[in-house]
């Protein structure tokens, strides 16, 4: 081969990898690294509650503790709910159940045991199923409601409580406050950068939930029937998430994320129960109608009596 054009070949070669190598380096500098997180929480990835950090009859356990007058002793109507509601359920038995009546070894509750935590897919199953008394959630989505009806199975659903539902970034992005339109184009494809909206020049990640969740339930309902959609280029830039506040709320203080406004309103207790912020979603305790324990509608009753309010308050939210 001619001693030149080998030389041109070699240099040709080397042109286009550090092209390549260039291009790359500055996708990273100017869309990537903004977006990476030092040891944070990612928005689409909330904190799982800790099963042990909530157990009902643990010395350590961090439930709100009420004693009660109330003591069910016999036909217990076993317990599950959502996991952001676990506290709520956990310390209600630990008010008017027995301590014999819990069971829990190696990080999951034994079958047999008044309180579950399944996940809000498999736990609404069960209440369905007639495996699980009463089920704290956020309203079941469209889907879940299909599967009762086609198992001939009708529910009650009695509202208990009210939660706000957040929209969260990464701490380092400068937008701190979004409209209901401005998320509900965010998430329907309309606008996909952080500038429509006054932020960065980055394309907008908006990030999902698992299908059935009480989350993505509770976003399906929040776009009032609008497709949610991906943005292709979303991975280059800055994400956006959304959860219910007791799931984020000590992530946000601690660092990692920050919640976000909603029409100039920050979802705080106050302006949860004053109904000035725009997202605020029920929560309830659904139960099979055919349910004849008689024991299923003291729990209700006690889930709305002074003394249920006071756990579901304490705990962080606000009661119905």
């Amino acid at each position: 081969m001619n001693k030149k054009k080998l030389i041109f070949q070699l240099l040709l070669i080397a042109g286009i990898s550090a092209f390549f190598i260039s291009f790359n380096l500055l996708v990273f500098t100017l869309f990537t690294k903004p977006c990476l997180p030092a040891k944070e929480l990612s928005p689409s990835e909330p904190k799982t509650i800790s099963v042990e950090k909530y157990l009902p009859f643990d010395e350590n356990s961090e439930i709100v503790r009420i004693d009660s007058d109330l003591e069910i002793t016999e036909n217990i109507p076993v317990l599950d709910g959502s996991e952001a509601l676990y506290p709520i359920y956990s310390a209600v038995a630990y008010s008017i159940y027995p301590e014999n009546s819990v069971s829990f070894s190696d990080g999951e509750f034994s079958p047999e045991s008044s309180v579950q935590m399944k996940n809000t897919i498999r736990g609404f199953t069960a209440v369905v199923d007639g495996d699980t008394d009463i089920f704290l959630t956020a309203h079941p989505s469209e889907s879940q409601m299909a599967y009762a009806k086609e198992k001939g199975v009708e529910l009650e659903l009695v509202p208990i409580g009210k939660e706000a539902f957040v929209f969260i970034v990464n701490k380092e992005n400068p937008v701190s406050d979004l409209s209901v339109d401005e998320i509900r184009k965010i998430y329907s494809g309309e606008i996909t950068n952080w500038s429509d909206v006054g932020g960065e020049f980055l394309p907008i990640n908006p990030t999902k939930r698992l299908e059935n969740s009480g989350s993505q339930s509770t976003m399906k309902a929040f776009m009032k029937g609008t497709e949610m959609k991906s943005n292709p280029l979303g991975f280059l830039g800055r994400s956006i998430g959304f959860s219910f506040r007791f799931y984020v709320e000590d992530v946000a203080e601690n660092g990692g994320i920050k919640i976000l406004s909603v029409n100039g309103i920050y979802p705080d207790k106050e302006n949860i129960s004053n109904g000035n912020y725009p997202v605020v979603a029920d929560f309830y305790a659904v139960y099979r109608k055919d349910n004849d324990n008689e024991n299923v509608k003291k729990v209700i009753d006690f889930l709305l009596s002074d003394e249920g309010k006071k756990i579901i308050e304490e705990t962080g939210y606000v009661p119905y």
